[in-house]
């Protein structure tokens, strides 16, 4: 494999994984209402599961309340019971043919928790930033057996080692960033 097509599939990975680890921090919430906070919400209506924004606009209409208003009024019970199973800590009010869900305000307590779940999140997104590394080395080292001079791989690997510590670095400024969210009253 050429190393431009290895660079190539390297940054897009760690693409993909410095997004996924920014998704996973948006779905932690911080006491501000979001129409984000519902995204992992799996409505069962209609003899399948879908995402909430499928079957329903999602509002918020102040910074302490997300409105849910269905396309079709008959699963309002079934976006209801989804929100109180998916353990966000919300609990949704049917209000004439929607759902009012006021966001609770965080403790100290629950603070520190989400600061400690968002550390696990980023720790999850530089593992999978140094196994995309580690592939990419593993790639690297079978074009050497296969023409690649040793000037050549040396190169590489260095540049390999920058793009790791530029996108940890990305996930590093995104912790910090969603900590001072979190930890702000």
């Amino acid at each position: 494999m050429e190393t431009n097509a290895i660079f190539n599939e390297l940054k897009n990975s760690m693409n993909k994984a410095v997004e996924h680890t920014l998704s996973e921090f948006n779905n932690l919430h911080t006491g501000k209402a979001s129409p984000s906070m519902l995204d992992s919400v799996k409505v069962s209506a209609y003899g399948s599961n879908m995402g909430l924004k499928e079957c329903a606009a999602v509002t918020t209409p102040d910074a302490k309340t997300i409105s849910v208003q269905p396309w079709d009024k008959s699963i309002l019970k079934d976006i209801e019971k989804a929100i109180q199973n998916a353990n966000l800590g919300l609990n949704p009010i049917a209000d004439n043919g929607l759902l009012r869900i006021p966001v609770p305000e965080l403790t100290g307590e629950r603070r520190q928790e989400l600061v400690k779940t968002a550390g696990t999140i980023a720790e999850d997104g530089k593992i999978r930033i140094r196994q995309i590394r580690r592939d990419a080395i593993a790639q690297l080292k079978d074009a050497q057996k296969e023409g690649l001079s040793e000037d050549d791989l040396k190169r590489a690997e260095k540049e390999v080692q920058k793009e790791h510590d530029d996108f940890i670095q990305k996930i590093a400024d995104a912790l910090t960033k969603k900590e001072a969210e979190l930890k702000q009253v």
